[in-house]
């Protein structure tokens, strides 16, 4: 972002302090670039800010690399991604809040818009997504019209979404009835409160799933939810593709769980 636009987001953001939360189960290998990322983006942008690490039943070291990276952290055995970003958010200071899943890298761009757009007056936002490395040619298929179809209804992925503090509270936080779909609900919830704003910068995401899940096992698991979407949400039995031990990215020696 150009000098001129970062002076307008800092201009409204004084006296603002900024919670990034974020939710994590064994995430000890993607979890340092992700904290990393975070400091990079509120130092360059001279953030109040503050970072919760809610770590959901993990059985590796992600709460020691959480501290060692200057995040606060609280512990859960929920095992849910929903009860765990809640969990981050309760134990925040913050008026703003950006939800950050732990193998996301945040663009200090994508902070200062989300910031500048709740200050303007939004209820809160999100932002699209570029990967880490190479995903399979299906996966760049199936993307291209959902970023189209996302900004065109204003709904966004969970591993970046922004709302106010205010708007959190109101809308009763995240949905812990779901062990999918969460974001969609609530970006439906905030929506009701304000505007919804997907910024112009893309945060990066790990593609880990994509690369360790075929297209026929991606399919299949839209499909079931596609067909029962009331009830297939509802228990993480049934969501294999989120909450099954994580298979080997082969871009990575990290392995087992879901952020």
């Amino acid at each position: 972002a150009g000098e001129c636009e970062t002076g307008r987001a800092r201009r409204g953001i004084t006296g603002v302090h900024v919670s990034f939360a974020i939710p994590a189960h064994n995430e000890q290998g993607l979890l340092p670039a992700t904290l990393d990322a975070v400091h990079d983006a509120a130092r360059r942008l001279k953030l109040e800010y503050d970072i919760v690490v809610a770590d959901d039943a993990s059985n590796d070291n992600t709460a020691q690399v959480a501290r060692d990276h200057g995040a606060r952290v609280v512990s859960i055995q929920a095992r849910q991604i929903a009860a765990a970003r809640n969990a981050a958010a309760r134990a925040s200071t913050g008026e703003v809040l950006i939800f950050v899943d732990a193998d996301t890298r945040v663009t200090p761009s994508a902070v200062e818009e989300a910031i500048d757009a709740m200050h303007r007056g939004a209820a809160g936002g999100g932002a699209m997504i570029t990967f880490d490395g190479p995903v399979p040619w299906w996966a760049s298929v199936m993307l291209a019209p959902l970023v189209i179809g996302f900004r065109l209804f204003k709904y966004t992925g969970g591993c970046f979404l922004f709302c106010t503090r205010r708007a959190f509270d109101a809308a009763g936080g995240w949905d812990e009835t779901l062990f999918a779909s969460e974001e969609i609900e609530m970006a439906r919830r905030l929506k009701k409160l304000g505007r919804f704003v997907i910024v112009k910068s893309t945060v990066i995401t790990s593609g880990r799933k994509l690369r360790t899940y075929t297209g026929g096992e991606v399919f299949r698991a839209f499909l079931r939810m596609g067909l029962s979407p009331r009830t297939a949400v509802k228990s993480r039995y049934k969501l294999g593709l989120w909450y099954d031990p994580r298979r080997e990215d082969p871009l990575s020696s990290d392995a087992p769980g879901r952020a």
